[in-house]
């Protein structure tokens, strides 16, 4: 099994979505020893973000009189595209950053968001390319969002990731989420101690 772990958060140490990943690639391994494990971390070597030099190569697949700088992108694309798509199980850290997720990681998903490769149109609508890999995504956010009023007004990072992940043809992904982590220690303990629990569940030990 080929694991690509995806990490996002700048905050080092002190990221409560980087420790979930841990936790889950760990519990992984254990499963299965043999297991390869791929890193990207989009806080250390952040893809830039999509401008006009940059556009032309990465979403609309130009591929003459490139420049230097527009070959290092079609390059790092093609590099994203394909650890992807030679990944069996996928853990995805995802902070909650103002109800959305963080800069970084929506300039990994628009690298890897590429027709012909991980999704196609059809007649008949969008068809997705990539599934048939194990998505996890490591959610942790300061505040408590799921089954209350602001679940649907103010998530746009959860649902936002199942959508475009979807939209890939990767329709289950298993979110392990860490809320109410910015409400004092005693609830960041807990929060931690909940996906933990979730995470021995769903992956259980041999």
């Amino acid at each position: 099994m080929t694991i690509l772990r995806i990490d996002s958060s700048p905050l080092g140490a002190a990221s409560v979505s980087r420790l979930l990943t841990d936790h889950i690639v760990a519990a992984l391994i254990a499963a299965d020893p043999a297991a390869t494990v791929v890193t990207r971390d989009l806080a250390a070597a952040p893809p830039a973000h999509l401008d006009a030099e940059a556009l032309p190569v990465v979403k609309f697949g130009k591929t003459d009189d490139l420049t230097p700088r527009q070959r290092a992108e079609q390059a790092l694309t093609n590099e994203l595209v394909e650890e992807l798509l030679a990944a069996d199980t996928v853990v995805i850290g995802a902070p909650m950053y103002n109800f959305s997720i963080p800069s970084q990681l929506k300039a990994w998903i628009d690298r890897v968001a590429q027709p012909g490769r991980t999704f196609r149109y059809t007649e008949s609508g969008p068809v997705g390319l990539a599934g048939g890999r194990k998505v996890y995504i490591a959610s942790s956010r300061g505040g408590r969002y799921a089954g209350t009023p602001f679940e649907t007004a103010l998530d746009h990072q959860e649902a936002y990731l199942r959508a475009v992940l979807g939209f890939f043809g990767i329709t289950d992904p298993v979110v392990i989420r860490a809320e109410g982590v910015a409400l004092g220690p005693d609830a960041r303990a807990a929060a931690i101690a909940a996906a933990d629990a979730e995470i021995a569940r769903l992956i259980p030990a041999p």
